[in-house]
């Protein structure tokens, strides 16, 4: 599940249980702070559920969201200066708002998860071998719909709630159906599969990211192949290959994946920002 989706299926088993929990949202900040008022938290006696910052702040709400448990204080809003007499040097304030999750609460939150999850990028992997099922792994915790996808079914056994298996014999038709803005990226066991993947990615000229796992000189052969192919080599400009970058060269699934996971989601990010400020 993504980190969302966890938080909320927290939510979802306290009530079934008759579990109290206070909510703690981010109401309101000014100047540094280290969330934004889309953030929220769920504390139970014992537990809590994802975070509105982390630090001193987090702790204070903590025992604030406990305290309303205990009965020792009531649900509502505190400001917090984010400055010396908490620890912290942020310099900027947070206003916290606390609500005990009953089920309006609750179906607020859905409703708004609902919202942010349609919003997603969507990531699309090409491979479940080693290093595909590690990115879709990688990838599941955060704020993007990942699809990991290949022809044989019994690859796409044992991955993430937040992954949605395909197995598919045709994974161009999946490169083109997939929205504007999408990722792509071509991790199969064959390279002339990869390369009729990631040319379809080319081709569409929306993608945010496509990707290619690889050499240099497996790049350099695609781009022929694609000139061939009678498409313009400068399209193949905007392939990643190798991908996760140079700085770190360790070629374990794990290692490539964590690197490529930051790369996709610094294209996707970038893409999302540039499309807001036009």
């Amino acid at each position: 599940m993504t980190g969302l989706s966890t938080s909320l299926e927290f939510l979802r088993g306290a009530a079934k249980r008759g579990e109290p929990v206070v909510i703690v949202r981010v109401a309101e900040t000014k100047g540094s702070a280290p969330r934004g008022d889309d953030a929220w938290m769920a504390v139970a006696k014992d537990r809590t559920a994802a975070t509105i910052g982390g630090g001193q702040l987090e702790w204070l709400a903590i025992a604030h969201a406990r305290a309303i448990l205990d009965a020792a204080a009531v649900s509502g809003r505190i400001s917090v200066a984010l400055g010396p007499e908490i620890g912290q040097c942020c310099g900027g304030r947070v206003e916290l708002e606390f609500r005990m999750a009953d089920p309006a609460a609750l179906a607020e939150l859905e409703h708004e998860a609902a919202g942010m999850i349609s919003r997603f990028a969507q990531v699309l992997i090409f491979g479940a071998g080693h290093t595909g099922k590690a990115l879709a792994k990688a990838m599941s915790p955060l704020p993007v719909k990942v699809s990991l996808i290949d022809e044989r079914p019994e690859q796409l056994a044992g991955l993430p709630d937040a992954v949605r298996s395909v197995a598919s014999a045709l994974p161009e038709s999946d490169v083109r159906s997939a929205p504007p803005g999408s990722a792509f990226v071509a991790m199969t066991h064959l390279h002339s599969l990869d390369f009729q993947i990631v040319a379809a990615a080319l081709l569409r000229n929306d993608a945010a990211y496509c990707g290619m796992i690889g050499s240099g000189t497996k790049r350099a052969v695609f781009e022929s192949w694609f000139e061939e192919q009678g498409h313009d080599r400068a399209l193949a400009g905007n392939l990643v290959c190798p991908i996760g970058g140079t700085a770190v060269r360790d070629k374990r699934p794990e290692v490539i994946a964590a690197l490529t996971a930051a790369e996709i989601l610094a294209a996707l990010y970038a893409r999302s920002s540039s499309q807001g400020s036009g």
